[in-house]
């Protein structure tokens, strides 16, 4: 949960408990629920921003489940893969996706790949691509039952796009094709929108 915590250990010969369980420390993220000796640690790869406070913004943005934004998507073989809206917040950028499968067959996620590409690649001739990794996933769905759907946030350090490129975002269906990809361009970073710190605390 990005943070350290102490803790008092005294010795004894025989030891009332062998065994302790973190889950019972474990809180839900609130400010309100955190023990008194948290201590809020930073990650290099996520600049200023404390891993609390990322983990915090992710899950508001897959509690409120708004669709910022409506044209970027792909729908093939009764699969629909969609951006629902790009954010920012302290240098680092959050995409809001969602798989929709309409048929009834089980869809299994293989993986997921970000990367930036030339729009305009002439046939023989050797692809650049620059892969983009996610530093952060809020519920990273692996399966999507038939008839169901699930939505995904994905944390990344802030970049753009070149004028003469894309990202290209790519689902791949586990022994399967069904296979779905859109595409971002940078007009569509530059309008990520902000996020209010006060409304995710």
């Amino acid at each position: 949960d990005g943070s350290f915590y102490t803790f008092n250990v005294k010795y004894a010969a025989e030891p009332l408990l062998l065994n302790v369980e973190m889950c019972d420390f474990i809180h839900d993220g609130s400010t309100v629920n955190r023990p008194n000796n948290a201590q809020e640690i930073y990650l290099k790869e996520l600049g200023s921003e404390s891993p609390m406070l990322v983990r915090l913004i992710m899950k508001s943005i897959h509690k409120q489940n708004k669709r910022e934004v409506k044209h970027i998507g792909c729908k093939r073989f009764g699969i629909q893969y969609l951006l629902k809206g790009i954010y920012t917040h302290n240098g680092l950028l959050y995409f809001h996706t969602e798989i929709k499968n309409q048929s009834n067959v089980p869809f299994d996620v293989d993986y997921i790949t970000w990367k930036i590409v030339d729009k305009k690649v002439a046939k023989r001739t050797a692809v650049q691509e620059q892969i983009i990794l996610p530093l952060r996933a809020q519920n990273y769905a692996t399966l999507v039952p038939g008839k169901k759907s699930e939505r995904t946030v994905f944390t990344m350090a802030k970049f753009t796009i070149p004028d003469d490129k894309c990202l290209v975002v790519e689902l791949n269906e586990k022994n399967g094709g069904r296979h779905q990809s859109f595409v971002i361009e940078n007009e569509d970073l530059v309008r990520a929108g902000t996020i209010n710190e006060l409304q995710v605390r």
